[in-house]
């Protein structure tokens, strides 16, 4: 057994000396950096956020200049007849007498008119419709947020699974050159003990057999080793023939004692509640279409243009404001069909999380289950393989004594060939649903 761990360390010294190890941890790191998922996400962030300043400056009066230049080739003349006009006392008392105004005639040309300004535009009430934007822009950047880590939690969820496969291929490598290196060493005393006829050939056939199939479950184990350390290159973005290995000790096996029921910040429900209240602020977009509309409007510019004679009738500048008031009679039913329309998506909405909700639980109740059944299914491995130790040890004691036949020995290698790579397996079993429990109330990032 000694010469046993000896062989086993020094093998398993060479591979890690040319592989790089990373923990779980730089996986992560790697996996989200490299990801395109991920960065895709960012930009919608990113673009919400525009949205929501651009909704926010609604809110806020619209300033721009304003200019104009017509030039129109028509003129022409227009008079005023002769007249009497009345005349009038200091006192404002009619004296009796006139004073005849002669004909007038004017000439008129219009020529280049011009002007520019400076406008500004308020809004007072506009329906609820600009509140209601704003509360929907806000919204949406929020569930942008929580879908950023909806494709993250995804991205912990497929790069945990690719290191649980090296961790299990690199332990399963490890058993299977264990397992082996026993069966060789078998052999080994075997074909000694046949040579001075200890032992017939049938027992020398039998270890044959045994360490045949030793060797295929050790190329078949290198096999999944290497294509296991590809995969998890894939996901954390290395080149696929870099070489990378895994710390088995490095798996979390501590028992988690305080589990949640509450799944309300896992980002599936945070998303849905989300998309109710876009619905909800929608429905008021389209009620607002139904509601009186006021703005205020100021404008300060300069304006020249248009001869009477020889002189021009505007060129100077002036100042005005006023108030817009926009009040809707009857279109048909245009709108009322779109405020039915936006109180069906709401009512859809509102059933599509009430059915994500029942989902969710039932995914929580089914993740601590399986949590349960990992952490249980650990502790009876463990036993297993000390009981598969102590009767591996026994039973070459009592074979290298002659108490034992070899198909009994070979047995006990087997079972504990077995009862090691059920351990490995069920830790790595236990470290996904861990992951799959997080994942599952919401706290895997």
């Amino acid at each position: 057994m000694k010469r046993l761990a000896i062989i086993i360390l020094l093998s398993l010294s060479v591979s890690a000396s040319n592989a790089e190890e990373l923990t779980f941890e730089q996986c992560l790191t790697l996996a989200k950096e490299n990801n395109l998922k991920i960065r895709a996400a960012e930009h919608q962030i990113s673009a919400a956020k525009h949205e929501f300043i651009s909704a926010r400056a609604l809110f806020f009066p619209n300033i721009s200049l304003t200019g104009s230049a017509i030039y129109s080739s028509a003129d022409g003349d227009f008079s005023i007849d002769e007249f009497n006009l009345p005349v009038l006392n200091n006192t404002g008392q009619y004296t009796g007498d006139f004073v005849h105004v002669p004909s007038i005639g004017i000439d008129y040309e219009l020529g280049w008119i011009y002007g520019g300004g400076i406008k500004v535009e308020q809004p007072i009430f506009m329906g609820g419709k600009i509140r209601a934007g704003y509360n929907i822009a806000k919204t949406a950047r929020n569930m942008y947020e929580q879908n950023r880590r909806l494709t993250e939690a995804d991205i912990i969820v497929n790069t945990a699974k690719a290191y649980a496969d090296l961790l299990l291929a690199t332990q399963m490598q490890q058993v299977a050159l264990s397992y082996k290196t026993l069966l060789t060493e078998l052999q080994n005393d075997v074909e000694k003990a046949f040579k001075h006829g200890l032992k017939p050939k049938n027992d020398v056939l039998k270890v044959k057999v045994k360490l045949n199939e030793a060797i295929l479950n050790l190329r078949k184990a290198e096999n999944a080793y290497r294509l296991a350390s590809m995969n998890l290159c894939h996901y954390i973005g290395r080149p696929l023939t870099d070489s990378i290995s895994v710390n088995p000790d490095a798996m979390p096996m501590q028992v988690m004692t305080q589990l949640t029921y509450d799944y309300s910040n896992r980002p599936e429900a945070q998303i849905l509640q989300y998309k109710t209240d876009i619905a909800r602020h929608k429905v008021a977009v389209a009620r607002a279409d139904y509601l009186p509309q006021i703005g205020i409007v100021g404008q300060y510019g300069y304006l020249n243009g248009i001869k009477l004679g020889s002189k021009k009738v505007f060129d100077n500048d002036a100042f005005m404001i006023g108030v817009q008031v926009s009040i809707p009679i009857y279109d048909f039913g245009h709108k009322i069909g779109k405020i039915r329309s936006a109180k069906e998506q709401l009512a859809a909405a509102k059933a599509e999380q009430e059915d994500t909700d029942r989902l969710l639980s039932l995914s929580l109740n089914q993740a601590i289950n399986n949590l349960d059944e990992a952490y249980l299914e650990v502790e009876l491995a463990k036993s297993t393989v000390d009981a598969a130790d102590e009767n591996l040890r026994s039973s070459t004691k009592q074979y290298q004594a002659g108490m034992e036949s070899l198909s009994d020995n070979l047995e006990a290698q087997t079972l504990w060939q077995q009862s090691h790579a059920t351990l490995i397996e069920a830790k790595a079993t236990l470290f996904l649903r861990r992951i799959e429990y997080l994942r599952a109330n919401g706290t895997i990032n």
